[in-house]
């Protein structure tokens, strides 16, 4: 069974728990460096904006419960999302969830 668009109500819950992510790491530089995320379909982009670029992160895909998402990090050596690599700074504070 396919997955569905991840709902409007999840969608605003994600912003909401990006910005607060924003707000508590980056509040000295934050017109300069932020995570923002792009909803398509079932997945949710995750983005870094700093200092005027935009960078792909990791993608999430909506399983139907806010907090069960499916993770895939972007690979600058492919190009594209992988989710069996999971080297990355701060992988180990990574549990799956959100918030």
């Amino acid at each position: 069974m396919p997955k569905k668009a991840i709902p409007k109500e999840v969608q605003q819950e994600a912003v909401r728990i990006i910005e607060e992510f924003n707000k508590g790491h980056f509040h000295d530089i934050s017109d300069s460096v932020a995570y923002f995320g792009e909803v398509k379909g079932k997945f949710l982009y995750l983005k870094r904006h700093e200092f005027g670029k935009i960078s792909p992160v990791a993608r999430l895909t909506y399983t139907g419960d806010i907090k069960k998402w499916e993770f895939a990090i972007f690979k600058w050596t492919r190009e594209q999302y992988d989710p069996d690599e999971w080297f990355f700074p701060g992988s180990n504070l990574f549990d799956g969830t959100m918030s």
